[in-house]
């Protein structure tokens, strides 16, 4: 039998048989050559930017430590694509800037196509070597953006700031990095001070000048030993401050940015006109050997606020604070542990965490004490003896209850007072803990922004004891008071 002969389709047929699919398929190889096309290459397509000059807050000179990241959005609002030919930094390899162009890290790009209507996004750092003067220095650069011809300009400003600087020598097998002062060290006002690590005082007697600057790199630390004493030396123009080292706009307010100052078993420690904020915890007076009749820490005109977790730390120490202010700590502001001796005279009490910030809430008063500590592997309590007294003093925050008193025996045998005293609680204290305290809001003129004047007509005003009024007349602003005295560390 003899076969047929196949017959192929000819192309024509083909093509009348899918003409959806041809048609379409045509058209899109046009589009994508069109759009292909579509960059252009005229003098007047210029770029935008979302900001002509990026402007860096004061940076600290080390040579090592880098700014935060400022970001801003280059637009082509042409109806073509561009090709930026060139976008580098003006100071090139010798610039303490460093950017990043759509997450590729360099000094110099080349031919960087931007779509049309479409953008692209620009991140810069800078890190700055040490200057030649103590004053902040302003240290500027350009980026410059060349398209088609044109040649467009970013401006990047900041200030490098000398400073003295205490980095971490010592490197434990254990244990994190520190370094250490020698004895007798006196930190002067000229430069900031910042320190990374754990810096370590071990002897001697460590002296801040009044209006020095102290700054902590996260998580550092400044621990005053046993055999060495810390004493500062603010005066009320000139106070001694204490903070996180970055020193832009958003992390005026952030807590948690450097651990704290502990004061461990040291002895005869001085703290005057001092603020210290945004730490972990502000002061932690550690124990001591009970019976001591020198207090382990006097301190006086001082603010500790902002703390992620604790103002001030008494484990089983001997302490005396008048006129200080301990304000919005996640934790509670005062915590006394494990007994001790404290006795606290003309001071502000105000935790108002949660409504202040955002931050999280807050769970425990801010007033806490207790007067025993769990023994390590026996599970027993051993019961140290408390000794807390509060003469004209506001203890009062946002929760229901701002004192919780935590005793090792069934009954209430602590020894604690308070005379003149604006107290938030629920407790039905005894009469041999507390005389003409009040138990109303005592109005502070604005707990928002860390205003804890008292308005007029407060509760507290007029209402404090005429002879603790007497022996610390000297309130926060420095302004002296006389009677009738007001409770707290503010006069008004």
């Amino acid at each position: 039998m003899q076969s047929t002969p196949s017959v192929k389709t000819p192309i024509s047929v083909r093509i009348i048989r899918y003409p959806l699919i041809t048609v379409l398929l045509l058209l899109s190889l046009f589009f994508l050559q069109c759009k292909k096309e579509m960059t252009t290459t005229s003098s007047s397509a210029k770029l935008s930017f979302s900001a002509n000059l990026l402007f860096f807050d004061t940076v600290f000179a080390t040579g090592t430590t880098g700014s935060s990241i400022r970001i801003f959005v280059v637009h082509n609002y042409n109806n073509q694509a561009v090709v930026v030919s060139s976008i580098k930094l003006a100071g090139q390899y010798t610039s303490p800037y460093e950017i990043n162009v759509d997450g590729v890290a360099g000094t110099n790009f080349s031919n960087i196509k931007i779509p049309a209507n479409d953008s692209i996004y620009v991140f810069v750092q800078v890190n700055i070597n040490q200057q030649s003067t103590n004053n902040p220095a302003l240290i500027q650069d350009s980026l410059v953006f060349t398209t088609n011809g044109n040649s467009q300009w970013v401006d990047l400003w900041a200030f490098g700031w000398n400073a003295y600087y205490y980095m971490p020598n010592i490197f434990p097998a254990t244990g994190p990095a520190y370094s250490t002062l020698h004895p007798g060290t006196v930190w002067k006002n000229d430069r900031p001070h910042v320190i990374f690590g754990y810096l370590f005082d071990s002897a001697g007697t460590f002296t801040i000048q009044a209006g020095t600057h102290v700054y902590f790199h996260n998580n550092a630390a400044l621990i005053v030993d046993s055999a060495a004493s810390l004493n500062v030396i603010g005066t009320a123009s000139n106070p001694v401050t204490f903070s996180g080292d970055r020193l832009e706009p958003s992390y005026n307010y952030l807590p948690g940015q450097w651990y704290g100052i502990l004061l461990y078993k040291s002895l005869a420690c001085n703290i005057s006109w001092a603020v210290m904020q945004n730490g972990t915890t502000g002061i932690q007076v550690d124990t001591v050997a009970p019976g001591s009749s020198k207090p382990a820490l006097t301190m006086d005109h001082t603010i500790i606020k902002g703390m992620s977790s604790y103002g001030f730390v008494g484990e089983g120490a001997p302490v005396v604070a008048n006129n200080c202010l301990i304000a919005d700590c996640q934790g509670a502001c005062v915590s006394l542990l494990y007994g001790g001796r404290y006795h606290f005279y003309q001071c502000t009490f105000a935790d108002y965490w949660g409504v202040v910030n955002s931050f999280g809430q807050r769970s425990s008063s801010l007033l806490y004490i207790n007067d025993y500590y769990l023994a390590a592997g026996s599970g027993l309590d051993i019961r140290r003896p408390i000794d807390a007294f509060f003469g004209n003093c506001i203890i009062y925050g946002a929760l229901p209850e701002e004192v919780q008193l935590d005793s090792a025996a069934t009954n209430d045998t602590m020894n604690y007072y308070f005379e003149n005293c604006v107290i938030k609680t629920q407790h039905t204290f005894p009469s041999n803990h507390f005389t003409s305290c009040v138990f109303q809001d005592p109005s502070f003129v604005n707990p928002g922004v860390d205003n804890y004047i008292l308005n007029g007509g407060s509760p507290a005003s007029g209402a404090g004891n005429s002879t603790v009024g007497a022996n610390y007349p000297i309130d926060l602003t420095g302004n002296t008071s006389s009677p009738p005295y007001a409770i707290g560390a503010y006069w008004q």
